[in-house]
């Protein structure tokens, strides 16, 4: 790279996308130009950053250029494309939609047309990145975590604008000006496809802070960035990493801003059940080898890396080993309490004219139950064919009732219910907040919905609940 100025006396500065990289070129110095992420390669003698930093640069460059800096941009060369949707924004969607594209959120301040929107499952989130479609205008990648997801994106996109919809996963690999694609094809195509999308949409974002997703913002050059959750905190803290690639939180509504106009009215009933006398000498069992070694050991559980520090010591430490094997065998116990089945059915029979998603965090029990009440079950085993069918049986009244381990969650389209029975979950935020959104959408008569979570009393199943409240 050349130092010094143009012989006119006026410097240059060129930016080009390259394999996740935009590469600046300048024939002045890099030191002096102080443009924000940008490293000098010494293999092509030129200045470069990660994609993710384009708009960045652009908009430094952009106040800089003058009568003594010329600025030349060759990352993009993208068609303006005009997208109309027959959807009519309701007033809090139009809300988050603003905070988005001016960066001034009720939860933060960012750069315009970036960052994350935090709304209710149920409160139409795909409307909101459509709407945002449209105002930019711009070639389109949406990125979402499961072939369920994929298919209802392409759809709604396919019904709402006239222009050819891509798909990168589900046994395709098509790009077109809007495409639709899976985390795990982004990942794979993120360097190839950098310059081509002006906007990227991530739904369900909280997935991209896991460590090898990241790189699909980091590789990409879109300068407007959305992220779309239910939940956007994770307790590992990743979530910061999405603001840097993405920007920050923006705007948030919460369940109980849209109870009762826009989602129904909702109460949570937590009922707590007995272990049998069996099951408790099975369950104090373990619980005691667990808790001794923990106090032996010096180890304090008060975070995930504690557990970590735990698992890593199960490698060599027999020991350790038979600790997590009874925290998982106390763990069991106390989930799937025989007591929980029990109340069940009253609940099952209370609720015989309702429509019931019963959520377990253990397949094998799910089995039991679809066996015992002759409910449909859908798991992480049922073939995508049969879910469908269940789905759509639950959709049109066939089956008032299903049971379901953790699938149901997030990324599939479940149809109306009313009353959900949370069985045994985890202390995830998230998890509950999903399970909860699958009842909300706003009912024919105006009725509240209603869940229940069953808790075994006195085990570390209350503490587990509590976290997730």
């Amino acid at each position: 790279m050349c130092v010094g100025v143009h012989s006119r006396g006026v410097a240059s500065v060129a930016l080009s996308y390259e394999e996740g990289t935009v590469r600046v070129e300048s024939d002045a110095s890099l030191d002096a130009l102080d443009l924000p992420g940008v490293e000098y390669d010494p293999r092509s003698e030129t200045g470069r950053a990660p994609a993710y930093r384009y708009a960045d640069l652009r908009d430094a460059l952009a106040e800089r250029a003058g009568a003594d800096l010329a600025v030349e941009d060759r990352v993009f060369e993208l068609p303006s494309l005009s997208l109309s949707s027959t959807y009519r924004l309701r007033e809090y969607q139009r809300a988050a939609l603003d905070a988005w594209l001016t960066g001034e959120g009720n939860a933060g301040t960012g750069p315009h047309e970036r960052g994350v929107l935090e709304l209710p499952t149920g409160s139409g989130k795909t409307v909101i990145g459509i709407a945002a479609m449209e105002e930019i205008g711009t070639p389109t990648l949406v990125v979402v975590p499961t072939i369920d997801l994929l298919d209802q994106w392409r759809g709604e996109l396919e019904r709402e604008f006239d222009v050819p919809v891509g798909q990168l996963g589900g046994g395709q690999q098509r790009v077109a000006d809007v495409t639709v694609s899976t985390y795990d094809s982004a990942y794979l195509r993120a360097d190839d496809l950098g310059d081509r999308f002006g906007l990227v949409v991530f739904d369900e974002v909280h997935h991209l802070g896991g460590e090898g997703y990241r790189d699909i913002a980091r590789l990409l050059a879109a300068p407007a960035r959305l992220g779309l959750t239910a939940t956007f905190e994770r307790p590992d803290g990743a979530h910061e990493a999405i603001s840097d690639l993405l920007g920050p939180l923006v705007h948030r509504v919460d369940v109980a801003d849209l109870a009762g106009e826009h989602l129904a009215e909702y109460d949570i009933k937590r009922l707590e059940v007995a272990l049998t006398p069996e099951e408790r000498e099975v369950y104090e069992r373990h619980q005691e080898t667990f808790t001794d070694y923990l106090a032996q050991s010096g180890i304090q559980l008060r975070s995930g890396s504690d557990y970590q520090e735990l698992v890593k010591r199960s490698g060599n430490d027999p020991r350790a080993r038979e600790a997590l094997l009874a925290k998982q065998r106390a763990r069991e116990v106390m989930m799937n309490a025989e007591r929980k089945v029990d109340r069940l059915a009253t609940l099952l029979d209370r609720h015989r004219t309702d429509r019931v998603i019963v959520f377990t965090a253990h397949t094998d029990l799910v089995y039991r139950l679809s066996e015992r009440f002759l409910i449909p079950a859908i798991t992480h085993e049922t073939p995508a064919s049969e879910r469908s069918a269940i789905l759509e049986g639950f959709r049109e009244g066939s089956y008032s009732r299903i049971v379901t381990a953790n699938v149901l969650d997030e990324g599939v389209d479940v149809p109306d219910a009313n009353v959900a029975v949370v069985l045994s979950g985890s202390g995830s935020e998230r998890e509950f907040t999903q399970r909860l959104g699958r009842i909300l959408r706003p009912k024919d008569d105006n009725g509240r919905a209603l869940l229940y979570e069953l808790v075994t009393e006195e085990t570390a199943e209350e503490r587990v609940a509590r976290r997730r409240r």
